[in-house]
């Protein structure tokens, strides 16, 4: 796959490097993750960080909680020193005790705000999964349940806001469709 290979380069030329896997809800950014995280395992040690685990519930989920919280895991990651996290846990809505994670060689971040022009100068490279939004909300809630339709309304304008003033897609490198 010529993306692997291109992001195995980016990423030899990078020390401690960072991907970050961007786009709407049901995109498939996890997915991908996961399938880089395989494909890149010869090359390199990675740990993957969900952005649901930062995220401080539904309501402030791409606020200043989330970017202070990549900005200290992109510092830490690219000083090669151990990662610390609190991961939110959804049913309790409320967060977990620290996750500690050894520090590796390569670092992806996945989810919607994981590639926040705050964390930019971190990145090596920037995936964007292009996927119209409507689309994403029935992926997910078929994923997860109707029982989180009022929420994943909310979630849709959060994210398009976002986006916008982030400029999220405009600032990637590479944008795939689904």
């Amino acid at each position: 796959m010529e993306l692997i290979a291109a992001l195995a380069d980016i990423c030899k030329t990078s020390d401690q490097p960072i991907i970050a896997i961007d786009g709407p809800a049901g995109a498939g950014k996890t997915t991908l993750a996961a399938t880089l995280s395989l494909a890149l395992a010869q090359d390199f040690t990675i740990t993957v960080i969900h952005m649901d685990d930062l995220y401080a519930g539904w309501e402030d989920a791409l606020g200043t909680a989330l970017t202070e919280s990549l900005t200290w895991i992109t510092r830490s990651h690219k000083a090669g020193k151990e990662l610390i996290y609190s991961p939110f846990n959804w049913s309790q809505n409320d967060f977990d005790p620290p996750r500690h994670c050894a520090s590796t060689s390569l670092l992806i971040l996945e989810g919607v705000g994981s590639s926040q022009v705050a964390v930019e100068e971190f990145l090596a490279t920037s995936i964007w999964i292009d996927l119209d939004p409507i689309i994403g909300f029935q992926r997910v809630i078929e994923r997860d349940g109707d029982h989180i339709s009022e929420s994943m309304k909310g979630w849709l304008d959060q994210q398009r806001q976002h986006f916008a003033s982030d400029r999220t897609k405009e600032r990637s490198e590479f944008i795939l469709s689904t």
